[in-house]
């Protein structure tokens, strides 16, 4: 009893940013209806100025540095925590303004991946401005007590207070305060607010300040508990949006409680881990898979209550263009990657051929995201899933090429079909909470779990085909002409294979499920089985990308297929064109490793700040033009041509989808 009562006061630290976490969110959904996956993130921020600040009097600005104590005379406890968390607050304020507040009445996907954006830049500005080897002083008491033969950390126990007071705090906002009641009214009809004299967006400031400070608050007093790392905060807003969704995006204190108690089940799962009788499979990773659990069970009795912001104009989804079959400019295409194969080598080859891999992962998003309607952020732990098959099956079972990386896409198939199974009750932004949970899921269970995925990495037997080496390398060789032939024709042959299921019937199926799953139920369409068809289709471009990216490697580990690698490719595939077949090309160009990358690295020698302008790239592309840089020029294109034949520019458009409102049944879905 007593260990067991010590792991549950243990996780009470992480619990208690989870509950704060989580009733921000609740905030910010009230306020304004959109999730914002950029939680962690902004609270990040504060832990580290706080560090930084105990450790040698820096004030660390996103841009310069201010000098307030040295390292034997660090900056006082109060004052730093104090601008630590005024630093956070600001940062949350300029992302409602900068960010948000344009989007307001964007499409739910334009709001998700900006959010995605957000955090992804700040984790990076994070790791940019600040020493990796900080340390979080303790601002909590260090004692501990006696109870029940367990000793419970003071500091834990004053987090669950810290998180308890802060949620009820937000609580008494919103249900006492007359800005907080015109906020929740704004939420059911935000004209009705504007009529009353209410700006919504003025509203939505103060909830934006008041969440920023608390998150960041609760993170500051943890930090030195749970320690100081980047990633686990910027991601520590899954399990945080997992415990809001059982409280409906509704409910402060059912929010908070949840938290505290997954936060100690977490906790209490490590304990049984140290058990004999535990299994050995289950001995990590765990944890990491609970939150999509919850996600799953709370979506799938409570998504149907979820409510939505009521809304002032109609939502118009980004415009689909359809892929026509030209060969002249598919053998053209073709003939470049050819091209800049044979006149590449080293570095630059090895980018040329990761951007065509990249292309059709980016590819399996626009099939997916932009034709489908179904936001996911689970590509890349679909491509993991299908590389480390590819290990198993090539190493222990010799299984030959190609048919290694048919069955080891079927194997990815799988796993997308499972994520995909939430998608015919729920869509929009929750089915991205619920795939970016099957991602970090995936990630921490299955390719983190050495029971299944040893952290060495794992070998694959070099492809062979017909008599002909395909091995990546050869000597000295980074990249052979071979294999880069074969991942070339491997992708090109995808990709006109979706291109034509683009243009087809199932194509105009896939669109009229993303404009309207009643109207396209009313047609004739069996809305839950091509749901299931694109997620199917989709995990299997992503598995013959990862197992391509296992075959370019040689070797394969968890790193080559992170959530934040699968993100990245997200938001460069919005920022060219989430609608377009362009718009995969140019993301695979500009993609981690690829050809954007090489450039960064060998030419401009600035490598380090690849993430860090990805995000950057897609928070504006995100702001300014929502159609990526495909849809964009492509526009401008057709404005131009009607210009010159002297019509209306605006007659040449292509329609896209009718228009749909934000309603639990439809406007999600894009």
């Amino acid at each position: 009893m007593g260990e067991f009562l010590q792991f549950v006061s243990l996780g009470l630290a992480a619990g208690a940013v989870y509950a704060v976490f989580a009733s921000s969110l609740v905030g910010i959904y009230a306020a304004t209806g959109i999730i914002n996956f950029a939680q962690g993130s902004i609270a990040l921020w504060a832990a580290y100025v706080v560090a930084a600040l105990r450790h040698d009097g820096t004030f660390v600005l996103p841009i310069g540095s201010i000098s307030l104590g040295s390292k034997a005379n660090p900056t006082a406890m109060g004052l730093a925590v104090l601008l630590g968390v005024l630093s956070s607050t600001v940062i949350a304020l300029l992302a409602h303004y900068l960010v948000f507040r344009p989007l307001r009445q964007a499409p739910v996907l334009g709001q998700v991946v900006a959010s995605v954006g957000l955090m992804l830049f700040l984790q990076s500005l994070v790791m940019l401005r600040f020493d990796k080897n900080l340390i979080a002083k303790p601002i909590l008491p260090t004692e501990s007590v006696e109870f029940l033969d367990a000793r419970i950390n003071i500091s834990d126990l004053i987090m669950a207070g810290v998180a308890i007071a802060l949620t009820a705090i937000m609580w008494a906002y919103f249900k006492f305060t007359r800005f907080g009641v015109a906020t929740r009214a704004g939420a059911e009809d935000e004209q009705a607010a504007r009529l009353t004299g209410y700006s919504p967006d003025r509203l939505a400031a103060i909830v934006w300040a008041l969440t920023g400070a608390s998150s960041a608050l609760v993170v500051v007093l943890g930090a030195p508990t749970i320690g100081l790392d980047a990633t686990s905060y910027a991601f520590y807003v899954v399990p945080a949006l997992a415990v809001a969704l059982v409280g409906r995006l509704t409910s402060f204190g059912i929010a908070c409680a949840a938290g505290l108690v997954l936060g100690s089940f977490q906790a209490v799962l490590i304990w049984l881990a140290t058990k004999t009788w535990w299994p050995e499979w289950a001995q990590a990773g765990l944890g990491e898979a609970i939150p999509f659990v919850v996600v799953i069970v709370a979506l799938f009795i409570l998504g149907g209550r979820i409510p939505s912001r009521g809304s002032l104009d109609a939502v118009r989804m980004p415009a689909v263009y359809i892929p026509r079959m030209r060969p002249i400019p598919l053998v053209g295409a073709f003939g470049l990657a050819v091209a800049a194969i044979l006149l590449t080598s080293g570095s630059w080859r090895f980018g040329v051929v990761t951007s065509i891999i990249l292309t059709l992962i980016a590819l399996s998003l626009v099939l997916l995201t932009g034709y489908l309607g179904q936001i996911s952020l689970a590509s890349m732990a679909f491509a993991g899933v299908a590389g480390f098959a590819l290990s198993k099956l090539t190493i222990d079972w010799s299984v030959p090429f190609p048919f290694s990386i048919l069955l080891s896409a079927l194997i990815a198939t799988s796993f997308g079909i499972v994520v995909g199974i939430p998608a015919l009750r729920i869509r929009g932004a929750q089915l991205a909470v619920v795939t970016l949970a099957a991602a970090l899921a995936i990630q921490g269970f299955v390719l983190n779990n050495p029971a299944l995925t040893p952290f060495e990495g794992n070998l694959i037997e070099d492809a062979s085909f017909l008599g002909i080496d395909l091995g990546v390398r050869e000597g000295s060789n980074l990249t052979t002409v071979p294999f880069s032939i074969m991942v070339l024709v491997v992708v090109a042959i995808l990709t006109f294979a979706v291109m034509r299921m683009m243009s087809g019937a199932t194509g105009r199926a896939f669109l009229a499920v993303r404009s309207n799953e009643r109207a396209a139920a009313a047609a004739g369409i069996n809305v839950a089985t091509t749901k299931l068809l694109g997620f199917a289709v989709s995990a299997f471009l992503a598995g013959v990308g990862g197992c391509l990216i296992g075959y370019s490697r040689g070797q394969i580990s968890a790193a080559s297929f992170t959530v934040v690698t699968g993100l990245v490719l997200l938001a460069l595939t919005y920022v060219g064109g989430i609608t377009s077949v362009t718009g995969a090309v140019i993301a695979g160009l500009v993609g981690p490793l690829g050809v954007g990358y090489v450039f960064l690295t060998d030419t401009l020698d600035l490598g380090e700040y690849y993430q860090l302008i990805a995000a950057a790239g897609l928070l504006i592309a995100a702001v300014l033009n929502p159609l990526g840089i495909a849809g964009g020029t492509r526009d401008a294109y057709e404005r131009f041509v009607a210009s010159r034949r002297g019509r209306d520019p605006d007659d040449t458009a292509p329609e896209p989808n009718p228009p749909t409102t934000r309603t639990p049944e439809v406007s999600n879905a894009g």
